[in-house]
């Protein structure tokens, strides 16, 4: 099969199509190449579902910037488009005084964010929340959540509707460049496939290093598999807001936090475990490892309710005790390949960042 477009999408998540419709929008040809047999199989759909406010994100970075502006934009998004979504509101705390400077830390970063958090006491915190366990807190207005799916589904139908395609089933093996653009070759439903664009957007997440690699670019940042896993909670959920203790000091997560999906139902998660290949598999064992987490907090937690749920793998720049590294977008500047866009690294906020995203790589291709 031989194809020729404009653009070229590796990766159908969520910030893939973010991209391909917002292209397509702009009245270029678009195709996007997924090697799974649907859409967001990976870090797209395995993760907590929320649109984040901006808290955690070193100022002036990245992830700062665009989670900010693209949960903006995601909430217009979602209105506009009827993506079931519920600002549902984030209470942060502290369960012990030595706590609470860094909670007051997380205020200030916040603020140097432009996020306002709003000081919680501990009656704050118990009438906000009656069955949390703090001695202060943190309430963040602007948290939401949001179904993935649908969003997802949104973009592959505004993509549609501008004249884009999408082929599943998709495996880039090759990026080259040719005359007045770059071959991307593989195979698509096991057959031969062949495309020539005049520009290609790598947003493959968890296999975007592989991209790179066969693209022959240089400055490949490595890459770091971070599992993090989900348990449910069964039975009536006691919260009416998402819970998150203090992050983890020299941690890659915020904790094992809860949350609520939009059908009301209470998990936990994720964790953070590196490991070398991708797994998404929950060992029943960790049950009381959760409970321990979560009992901090929640002293009534229940260890027989915790059902294993399913697991998600961060795209990570940085290791085991590494500081956290921002979002890396290259062009032909960095790694070398005219008309290539890439995302690296592209872990939370990614979801709640997906659409300010789409509008840095805009920028990029329109650049060239």
């Amino acid at each position: 099969m031989r194809v020729d477009v404009d653009l070229v999408v590796i990766g159908a998540g969520v910030v893939g199509l973010a991209v391909a419709q917002r292209m397509a929008r702009g009245g270029r040809s678009v195709l996007v190449l997924e090697q799974e047999s649907s859409i967001g199989q990976h870090c797209s759909s395995r993760n907590s579902e929320v649109i984040h406010a901006g808290i955690y994100y070193a100022p002036g970075s990245l992830k700062a910037q665009l989670c900010r502006h693209g949960r903006d934009l995601l909430y217009d998004w979602c209105r506009a488009h009827a993506v079931p979504h519920h600002v549902i509101g984030k209470l942060l705390v502290a369960v012990t005084e030595d706590e609470i400077p860094a909670l007051e830390r997380l205020q200030a970063n916040a603020a140097a964010n432009g996020v306002e958090l709003l000081w919680q006491s501990a009656d704050d915190v118990a009438a906000r929340e009656p069955q949390v366990r703090a001695v202060a807190g943190l309430f963040s207005p602007l948290t939401g959540i949001v179904d993935s799916h649908a969003l997802m589904q949104s973009f592959e139908a505004a993509l549609q509707v501008a004249g884009g395609e999408l082929y599943c089933n998709t495996r880039v093996a090759g990026l080259e460049s040719i005359s007045g653009g770059l071959r991307v070759t593989g195979t698509s439903a096991g057959e031969p496939f062949v495309a020539s664009a005049r520009q290609v957007v790598n947003a493959g997440g968890l296999f975007a290093q592989q991209v790179q690699a066969a693209a022959g670019a240089g400055e490949i940042p490595p890459l770091q598999l971070c599992q993090g896993r989900y348990f449910n909670y069964s039975g009536r959920s006691p919260f009416s807001h998402l819970v998150y203790p203090m992050p983890e000091a020299n941690a890659a997560g915020l904790g094992v936090h809860a949350t609520l999906d939009l059908g009301g139902q209470l998990r936990f998660g994720p964790d953070v475990r590196y490991i070398d290949q991708l797994d998404y598999q929950v060992d029943e064992g960790l049950r009381d490892v959760f409970a321990g987490a979560i009992r901090r907090y929640w002293p009534d937690c229940d260890a027989r309710r915790l059902q294993p749920a399913y697991a998600g793998v961060r795209p990570k720049l940085s290791g085991p005790g590494e500081p956290a590294r921002d979002f890396v977008i290259q062009d032909h500047t960095t790694h070398g390949i005219v008309g290539l866009v890439s995302l690296l690294g592209i872990e939370s906020p990614g979801l709640t960042a997906c659409l300010a995203l789409a509008e840095q790589v805009a920028i990029r291709l329109d650049a060239v």
